[in-house]
């Protein structure tokens, strides 16, 4: 989890090692470019030399108080694989409703490459900046570099300008390549309070200080304009870092930047001298009386005319909650067709959406809300932020993406997403799955909805197997997965043709031969997907002299781990409690007996909550594999880390073992 601090208190000071290094722009040297390896991390494709920014405010009288932003980035290229820093994005603002967008200049933009023993510069021109809008809320600029290569040195400034003080801008300072130093620096106002979040597990040296500060601005006056001026006391902080490692991401890792290193800070209060203070932190009720008072959201999900003789037809002779409930949603889910634009907030008409079949979230969610409401259904929104667009740190519209829609059936809450053709009742599609999200109604109440399964979604296969006395295998496979695992499997391969499915498993299991595939439950989203085929395969056994080898699990034994780091520092994020179970019968060739079986093994988790069962056993003729692996939460914290790296070597060692066979 994050470690939240009051930015504003003083830390715990620790030395800085920043001899030798150049903290000003233009300031390049032939032993920099000369430099072919990361001191600290040999295997950095890229690192920031050093990365700066400041934070101002200035006061115009009609606008009140911005604030200005200057970053400052110098970045090395060692190898090949880091060619693509030399191409940054810098997202800014633009949903205000009553704000000017936000802005972004690049200032200067700068390779550097040692060319015949001298430094040659290549600035960046008009050809290489690009201005884009994201989505309906964001823009970016974009920058790329000229003649960046192995060796490179990068150098970007840039400016960004806000009107909205509720936040001040991100600064981030650990990303996938080291970073030597980092410096943020604020100078605000001393009427304006924030509070802050530090993220990540990099530890700050953290230094505040009160001076006098001074703004002049234009006054209109009559026809004329008057310079005036104004003093005030303002709070100077400076947060710096030396020597901070890359983030490894590895297997299991919701969006990796959330756990990045940056500085988040949102306005608390306002205290004018001789004013009372005003709170000006937002809270989620807040927030969902801010967002109700919008008419487009408010009608679309309180304006039934346009659908209603549909759902009327829909329903007629339904009279449980939970039939309604599903009757409604398979409808929506069915006709209506995601244009895969994110939003919580409907920006076509509604009744032009469900004509058309297609719409954004919201426009798609908010109508299956209305609709269950039309129902008699106690149906709300419920607001998130997506995967990929990392976790709300505190009440703001701004950093969430996505609606969905949640109804009370029989007492309890379930969870609706129709943007998804395969997704069912309480099943999400993985996008939504990100922490909690928040249940708005009109009236400001706001309840936090844990968005995380709880329900354990299974695999079990049966395999059904003979052996021959050259080594060949044979048999039956049944394979079964259910809930997350099933959406899963529909979302990449629903409407492969049985040909494309075969070439899928058997390029996934090399040196398999695939026979006889079908596929049940494909379309019927409250029942498992079922594979059913045949199979022959020679890479389970190894013939050696007169003895026979087998892997007892075939062709699906793990044989990595994908815990390779000493420790790790953020979460280990499974998407959804899951578990695995193979039974497998392998028929012995005749004119051979089992000389070595490997021993039943079982490892479990701290408080059980998970691990591994490997029971083995002989009878006659037949070996008998029963395999079971279950991870009984979605989400851990890192201090399981060292259990699952554990847990996982000894699986991959079980799952590595191997009968012995030799001839009576």
């Amino acid at each position: 989890m994050s470690k939240i601090h009051i930015l504003l208190i003083y830390l715990t000071l620790f030395s800085l090692d920043v001899s030798g290094q150049k903290i000003e722009l233009g300031k390049v040297t032939k032993s920099e470019l000369l430099e072919t390896r990361h001191k600290n991390d040999t295997s950095a494709a890229a690192a920031f030399i050093f990365k700066k920014a400041k934070t101002e405010f200035t006061y115009k009288e009609k606008e009140g108080f911005s604030s200005t932003t200057v970053f400052q980035v110098k970045l090395k290229v060692y190898k090949k694989e880091g060619l693509n820093w030399g191409n940054f994005k810098i997202p800014y603002y633009i949903g205000y409703k009553k704000l000017d967008n936000d802005f972004v200049e690049i200032v200067q933009g700068n390779t550097y490459n040692l060319e015949n023993d001298k430094i040659v510069k290549s600035k960046v021109t008009s050809e290489g900046r690009f201005k884009e809008k994201v989505n309906e809320n964001w823009g970016a600029k974009s920058v790329t570099f000229p003649n960046v290569k192995e060796g490179s040195i990068i150098e970007l400034e840039y400016k960004l300008r806000t009107q909205d003080i509720s936040t001040l801008p991100d600064f981030q300072f650990q990303y996938s390549i080291p970073v030597n130093y980092v410096e943020y620096k604020t100078e605000i106002p001393a009427f304006f309070i924030y509070s802050g979040i530090k993220r990540g597990y990099v530890d700050l040296d953290v230094k505040q200080e009160v001076n006098s500060a001074s703004q002049s601005y234009q006054s209109e006056v009559g026809l004329a304009n008057v310079s005036k001026s104004f003093s005030y006391n303002q709070v100077v902080a400076t947060y710096k870092a030396a020597n901070i490692p890359a983030v490894k991401e590895e297997e299991f890792v919701n969006n990796i930047t959330n756990y990045y290193g940056k500085i988040e800070q949102e306005l608390q209060m306002i205290q004018y001298p001789e004013e009372q203070p005003k709170k000006i932190t937002s809270t989620w009720e807040d927030v969902a009386k801010s967002i109700y008072k919008e008419e487009e959201f408010n009608k679309a999900i309180t304006e039934f005319g346009y659908f209603a003789s549909d759902i009327k037809l829909l329903l007629n002779g339904v009279t449980t909650d939970d039939e309604k409930v599903k009757k409604v949603f398979s409808f929506v889910r069915n006709r209506m067709n995601w244009n895969e634009k994110y939003s919580y907030y409907p920006h076509n008409n509604m009744e032009k959406a469900y004509q058309d079949k297609v719409g954004n979230v919201a426009e798609i969610n908010l109508m299956l809300v209305s609709m269950l409401k039309m129902a008699g259904i106690d149906a709300n929104p419920v607001l998130l932020s997506t995967r990929e667009n990392g976790v709300a740190p505190f009440p703001t519209r701004t950093l969430l993406n996505y609606v969905i829609a949640a109804a009370v059936v029989d007492g309890k809450t379930v969870l609706l997403d129709a943007t998804n053709k395969f997704v069912d009742v309480n099943v999400l599609p993985i996008r939504d799955l990100n922490a909690s999200g928040r249940l708005i109604k009109k009236d400001g109440a706001v309840t936090e909805i844990d968005l995380t399964p709880k329900l354990n979604s299974r695999e079990t296969l049966n395999v059904s197997a003979e052996i021959n006395a050259k080594g060949e295998v044979s048999g039956k496979i049944r394979d079964y997965r259910f809930d997350y695992r099933a959406l899963l499997f529909r979302e990449k391969y629903n409407g492969l043709t049985k040909e494309a499915n075969i070439e899928r498993i058997e390029k996934r299991y090399q040196g398999i031969e695939i026979k006889d595939y079908e596929i049940d439950n494909s379309q019927n989203f409250n029942q498992p997907i079922i594979e059913n085929y045949n199979f022959t395969t020679t890479n389970a056994v190894e013939i050696i002299g007169d003895k026979i080898y087998v892997s007892p699990l075939l062709f699906f034994a793990t044989t990595e781990n994908p815990f390779k780091q000493d420790t790790r520092e953020y979460p280990i994020d499974f998407i959804f409690p899951n578990s695995e179970k193979l039974n497998v019968t392998l028929t012995l060739p005749e004119g051979y007996v089992v000389e070595t079986l490997p021993e039943s093994r079982e490892l479990s988790l701290p408080n059980k909550l998970g691990g591994f069962k490997y029971l083995i056993s002989e009878e006659r003729n037949k070996v008998q594999l029963i395999y079971t692996r279950e991870i009984n939460q979605a989400v851990f914290d890192a201090g399981y880390y060292g259990a699952f790296k554990e847990l996982y070597k000894e699986l991959v060692n079980k799952q590595a073992e191997r009968i012995v066979l030799k001839k009576k």
